[in-house]
């Protein structure tokens, strides 16, 4: 069923069609029996017992990625397939439209996609409304960023008030320094400018923890593009200041894996199929380093039980998919959940 209708949805530009679906899934998500039928249609596989990781107990350990969902608009229905929880985001605190389009290419041949959004946004006060009428029951991370027009200087701001806002509808907030599609938001990676982004995060968080009783894990989300000498600075800090959970990775600038395809010069982070070596390379790195002390979400090219497996078997704790989403549907989280369900 769902090869049909992606086939369908192939036809149209790329960012048509995710809004489209994404528009389609709002609507569905407005209504508990739309919902609820999305999940009879997706055959979603029931998981056997929760998995504890940073204090939650998500329903199974296959998530929705940040990017999909960017303004928290679909989470009923989302949820209904099969996912343990969603990310939501990136979400900015002021407004903004994102790089020109087109912005979004697909390449089929290689399960892949290239994507140059940088980070279109509502804003935060629009995006914490659409939260606000999401099942309270569904397990919820909150992807934040600064807007494009925030000096590097000022990001630390932004992320304070992306923490500020969100933080009471949270149950984990990722904190998202590594898209390739923001000017320099990469090197906010690199010490000292991630050492002090945090120490400035978790000092707000344990004012919001004091002022709410309710402690919020923070997540990094780290890029595929570093070299082990990087992993292991940043892999110290995470350590340092007590980081709750890494997500490793976001999207590549490489094109090593696409190289002769008519897309490969076009600019933006490389997902899908083409990024699972490097993404399962920077977890097997950082678990070598943290040795469980901080828990990993792998993300990167998963597209079937195989490659889910070979992000555990590198030492993530959970997984998020999104483009093998996008070129599998619901399918690929029955497939991932059988399969762990099988092998336990």
């Amino acid at each position: 069923m769902y090869a049909g209708l992606r086939s369908l949805l192939f036809k149209l530009e790329p960012e048509t069609s995710h809004d489209v679906v994404m528009g389609a899934l709002a609507v569905v998500a407005k209504s508990r029996v739309l919902s609820a039928l999305a999940g009879v249609l997706a055959g979603r596989v029931e998981f056997a017992g929760p998995v504890e990781v940073m204090g939650i107990d998500f329903a199974n350990p296959v998530g929705l990625a940040a990017g999909l969902d960017k303004q928290a608009s679909a989470g009923n229905a989302l949820h209904q397939f099969g996912f343990g929880w969603l990310e939501f985001g990136t979400v900015t605190p002021e407004p903004q439209p994102g790089n020109p389009k087109p912005r979004i290419f697909r390449i089929p041949e290689h399960q892949a996609i290239i994507n140059r959004l940088g980070f279109n946004s509502v804003s935060l006060n629009r995006f914490i409304s659409n939260l606000k009428r999401m099942d309270p029951k569904i397990i919820k991370g909150i992807n934040i960023g600064k807007n494009a027009a925030t000096p590097l200087k000022d990001a630390a701001q932004d992320y304070l008030t992306g923490l500020r806002a969100v933080y009471d509808h949270a149950d984990y907030v990722a904190v998202n320094v590594s898209s390739p599609n923001t000017r320099g938001l990469r090197e906010l990676q690199q010490h000292p400018a991630l050492d002090a982004l945090l120490a400035a995060l978790n000092r707000q968080r344990q004012q919001l923890a004091d002022n709410s009783g309710r402690y919020i894990p923070l997540v990094v989300k780290i890029a595929p593009d570093l070299d082990q000498a990087q992993i292991d600075v940043i892999a110290g800090i995470l350590r340092r200041h007590k980081i709750d959970g890494v997500a490793a990775t976001n999207t590549t600038l490489s094109r090593d894996a696409i190289a002769g395809h008519r897309f490969a010069s076009e600019v933006g982070g490389l997902s899908g199929q083409p990024l699972q070596t490097c993404s399962t390379r920077v977890t097997a790195a950082l678990y070598a380093n943290l040795q469980g002390e901080i828990p990993i979400i792998g993300i990167g090219g998963i597209n079937s039980p195989e490659s889910a497996l070979e992000k555990f078997q590198a030492g993530a704790k959970l997984i998020q998919l999104y483009s093998g989403f996008i070129y599998h549907g619901p399918k690929l989280i029955r497939d991932i959940l059988s399969h762990i369900n099988q092998n336990q």
